[in-house]
């Protein structure tokens, strides 16, 4: 696949631009990636990114409330933001025309948010019924991606909630708003991606008219979250109060995506011999043939592949019947990971995964939003916007050795293991004064 051409420049403030014409379609696509997720959010304050995150759309010192919302719905555009482990986005999409305004209205809020007492307190109250939704009174809410990490990782960063703990979002302050703003929104903190329908040096002179004068600020160092793997097999129980069955979550570690995204790129592919489709591995044995589960899959990256930095996680999920023991589905993945370990996938197992794999990227990538977005957190993540487009030939280039070595490195002591039981199983056992 030919590269699209990018042009990529820094503004004397610090913050790195992005530009991905493409004339193919008159809409233009604008995002900007702050590096800043929830793992870097302070002790006492889970859930504040994310938080903050809402608050970026509450108007600024020159907009007033929802003003953001009317400018881009009134031109045609969509936008929306998000939060994630190591960095969190802002997009807007709208007619090729509307450029300009995209590009106040990042800048604007990027200038100065309007942080005050009453949108922080109906922010608050936003995010804890978004939690309520998600997770709280909804089956299997929060598993794994909220559940796994305490098993898997020992450190707050890596461990801790990134929705948030109630008592935590009610203690926040506008004072930490500011904090947090002036910490982590520096322009020199983040990337600015304009991908679609625009010449170039025009894009360039209007960013750096509206971008241009945000006043510079410190940036901060960026901390390492990485620890050391398991030593061990680690293992959690959770009640679930709404799920109608069991279920079971592994979480492996795996390769640095920045420092190895190759190796990283073969979990991906193991993932899809596993769980990917009716013939893969899992879904055979324990869907097909043994018939004790009812739902399998698997994974790199509780949010999904390539979002975050090391240390990242490689999930097994499953959902099983009351009457099947968990410890039976558990030994079935084993023997299926180990048997990959000797055998390696069939040349025609690896060919279907790999070929799902590349025509989803061609695909993901075609759509705007997706391709402004990958390139923004590929700037940001791993200094190569670039990669973006390389990723479906790196994914073509793994091969059944590399699919092997990676199912081989899933070792059961060193993993986490974390058992879902619905809270009717729970009062059983107990009543029954016994356990699986």
């Amino acid at each position: 696949m030919a590269l699209p051409e990018l042009h990529r420049f820094t503004l004397p403030n610090g913050l790195r631009v992005v530009l991905a014409p493409d004339p193919s379609a008159p809409v233009v696509g604008v995002s900007v990636h702050y590096d800043v997720g929830f793992r870097s959010e302070p002790e006492g304050r889970t859930g504040f990114a994310h938080l903050f995150e809402h608050l970026m759309f509450q108007g600024s010192e020159s907009l007033e409330k929802l003003a953001h919302f009317r400018h881009v719905q009134s031109s045609g555009g969509t936008f929306n933001g998000s939060t994630h482990p190591d960095y969190t986005d802002y997009y807007q999409v709208l007619p090729s025309a509307a450029l300009e305004r995209a590009l106040f209205l990042e800048a604007d809020r990027m200038r100065a948010p309007k942080l005050t007492e009453e949108n922080l307190r109906n922010q608050i109250d936003v995010v804890k019924e978004e939690i309520r939704l998600n997770v709280l009174n909804r089956p299997y809410g929060g598993f794994p991606w909220i559940l796994l990490p305490p098993v898997l990782f020992q450190t707050f960063p890596n461990a801790h909630n990134g929705y948030g703990d109630f008592t935590d979002l009610e203690n926040a302050t506008v004072d930490d708003c500011a904090a947090f703003f002036d910490t982590y929104y520096a322009p020199g903190n983040a990337v600015l991606t304009v991908a679609g329908d625009f010449a170039p040096e025009a894009a360039r002179a209007l960013v750096e008219k509206h971008f241009g004068d945000v006043p510079a600020r410190p940036v901060p160092v960026r901390p390492s979250f990485a620890e050391a793997p398991p030593k061990g097999e680690l293992r959690a129980e959770h009640t679930d109060p709404h799920a109608p069955m069991p279920a079971i979550a592994l979480g492996y570690r795996i390769p640095d995506p920045v420092a190895d995204v190759e190796g990283y790129l073969t979990y991906l592919v193991l993932a899809g011999v596993l769980t990917d489709g009716d013939g893969s591995r899992l879904q055979q044995r324990l869907v097909h043939r043994d018939a004790i589960v009812v739902d399998v899959g698997a994974g790199c990256g509780l949010f999904g592949p390539l979002e975050a930095r090391d240390p990242d996680t490689f999930s097994i999920t499953a959902i099983h019947a009351p009457d099947v023991p968990s410890e039976r589905v558990i030994a079935a993945v084993d023997e299926e990971l180990l048997r990959l370990a000797e055998e390696g996938p069939s040349a025609q197992e690896l060919a279907k995964v790999t070929a799902r794999w590349v025509s989803t990227m061609h695909r993901e990538h075609d759509r705007l939003t997706s391709r402004t977005l990958g390139l923004g957190s590929a700037e940001l993540l791993f200094g190569r916007a670039e990669l973006l487009y390389e990723l479906p030939e790196k994914l073509a280039a793994v091969t059944t050795e590399d699919v092997a070595a990676a199912a081989k490195a899933l070792r059961a002591d060193s993993r986490a293991v974390l058992l879902l039981k619905p809270a009717g199983d729970v009062e059983n056992d107990e009543n029954n004064g016994g356990t699986e």
